[in-house]
């Protein structure tokens, strides 16, 4: 999974507003509220119905 800088800069979790950081399954993790998020050919699946605790 590559995400480009630019859209990790501008990327928050929906839920509490905080960044997400790349992780190496193919996923944006949010440490804050330990939720990670989906990434499917290339494209973060930022909803909270997709997304899954860690």
């Amino acid at each position: 999974m590559k995400i480009s800088a630019e859209l990790l800069n501008i990327l928050a979790c929906p839920k509490c507003k905080n960044p997400v950081e790349p992780h190496e399954n193919s996923a944006l993790r949010c440490e804050h509220c330990h939720l990670e998020y989906p990434v499917r050919d290339g494209i973060p699946v930022m909803l909270l119905d997709e997304a899954e605790s860690y």
